[in-house]
């Protein structure tokens, strides 16, 4: 846009250039005056149009401007602007730009003029800008500001009917930040719920809320939202009376910042009483997995041991999907398991594999199940992982199979694939063991007479559990 700084006041001279416009011909001169605006009139002393420079195609209307009076060629609120300029320019007074609208068949066209005095004070020449341009991107500005504002006005109004909601609710509710774990709304049904004053749960830790033996199951429940959409609520206790309530959370992203939607369902005291039995807070919070399956053996319920062995987000995951996707190796140890339950009764201390994913090689258990003996049979599994025990082992244990008859006794407990690969694991391993022996635990010369490198022969020891040995002499 056009403005007082488009003028000459101000601005300093030319100053060794001065004599080279001195020198200009005529020719210059003209395409100096027609570059210098989009239109351009030369005028006589009383604002005649003596003649003109412009492109025709984009003024129609504007085809015979020659011999018109420059003020005839304007809109009626433009008139006064034109005899302005013309008596300042008769002053010698320096110019400013000044729109005026010509009026053509389409309509106004804006144009933005200046007028200069040549030869003399005997002729003027003024230099116009085409606004159109301008106006389009005014007109642009405006809309674009318009269409904000409206949805400016769209937000207050939602946000408004979302704090009248917020604030009316009888359910409590208190919206946390993920990150910093700290309260940064709670409605007023919270507040009464936990005994506050109204205002003051903004900005306190969310775990302050509620009772310490309480404070685990609320990180994991927050955790477990925040990467699922379907997590079961938990019983908490809040730490004001001691008051137990349901706690209910969902996540959600707002400007790419993490929060948390806290739902607190007060519950009577001996409703908790009639629900919640010792055995059930036992098998909760006990460290061994525990599930509950249906006579197809779909899941039915797990403890939060099970839930973290897998690698899950709630149990809520897991229910109704076959046990098959987590326990044993795919088409073997399940059945043998079965089998011995139908036969027995009961399975005791058996030997498997817990896998988090089908991917998974799986983690060394211990299972032990029995089934129900109602109409509608379950079965419950207790899972022991023995990972960590079977790595403290002593080299050389005596239940690892060392003999034709050990070995053919995993016949029916795993593939023949699986009873190879044991029989050249342990033949790898007594050779290893024969060759620290032999070189009095040197593992360069261990390696040197295995006919393996140095690195292969650390990593096999680290496989079988060879690596509590004494270090290498050399």
């Amino acid at each position: 846009m056009l403005t007082r700084k488009h003028s000459i006041e101000g601005k300093s001279p030319f100053g060794d250039a001065a004599e080279l416009f001195d020198s200009l011909d005529a020719d210059a001169a003209m395409k100096l005056a027609m570059v210098a605006g989009d239109i351009t009139l030369v005028l006589d002393d009383t604002g005649t149009i003596l003649d003109a420079a412009y492109d025709h195609e984009h003024y129609p209307g504007l085809e015979n401007l020659t011999g018109s009076n420059w003020i005839d060629t304007v809109t009626v609120e433009s008139r006064p602007k034109i005899m302005e300029m013309l008596a300042a320019a008769r002053r010698g007074e320096v110019q400013h730009w000044r729109q005026v609208n010509h009026t053509v068949r389409d309509g106004d066209v804006p144009i933005r003029y200046v007028v200069v005095s040549v030869n003399g004070g005997e002729h003027r020449i003024a230099f116009g800008r085409d606004l159109r341009e301008a106006a389009k991107l005014q007109q642009r500005l405006l809309q674009v500001q318009q269409s904000l504002e409206r949805d400016y006005l769209r937000m207050r109004q939602v946000e408004t009917r979302y704090r009248m909601l917020f604030d009316i609710s009888g359910e409590p509710v208190v919206i946390v930040d993920a990150s910093s774990q700290r309260v940064r709304e709670a409605n007023p049904a919270a507040h009464d719920l936990l005994g506050a004053r109204a205002g003051s749960l903004v900005g306190k830790k969310l775990l302050s809320l509620f009772d310490r033996n309480s404070r685990d199951d609320v990180l994991a429940l927050t955790g477990s939202a925040l990467v699922s959409d379907s997590v079961s609520p938990v019983d908490v206790a809040l730490s004001k009376g001691n008051t137990p309530a349901i706690l209910a959370a969902s996540g959600f992203t707002q400007d790419r910042v993490q929060y948390l939607l806290l739902r607190l369902n007060p519950v009577a005291r001996d409703e908790v009483a009639a629900e919640a039995t010792p055995v059930q807070n036992i098998v909760d919070q006990m460290p061994d997995a525990f599930v509950v399956a249906d006579r197809d053996m779909h899941l039915v319920s797990a403890n939060l041991a099970f839930v973290e062995l897998v690698q899950a987000a709630s149990v809520d995951q897991l229910r109704g999907r076959h046990l098959s996707e987590w326990i044993g190796r795919p088409g073997i140890d399940l059945e043998l398991i079965t089998g011995q339950i139908d036969q027995h009764g009961s399975a005791r201390n058996v030997g498997t594999v817990l896998r988090a994913s089908s991917e998974d090689a799986g983690e060394p258990v211990e299972l032990s199940a029995v089934v129900s003996g109602d109409d509608e049979a379950h079965f419950g599994f207790v899972i022991r992982p023995i990972g960590r025990r079977l790595r403290d082992l002593p080299p050389g244990s005596e239940d690892l199979p060392r003999s034709v008859d050990q070995l053919t006794d995993l016949v029916g407990r795993m593939p023949l694939k699986d009873i190879v690969r044991e029989s050249t694991d342990l033949i790898e391993r007594l050779c290893i063991e024969a060759a620290l022996s032999y070189t009095s635990d040197n593992r360069a010369s261990a390696a040197e007479i295995l006919g393996l490198s140095r690195q292969s022969l650390y990593s096999k020891l680290h496989r079988h559990g060879l690596g509590n040995l004494a270090a290498e002499n050399d």
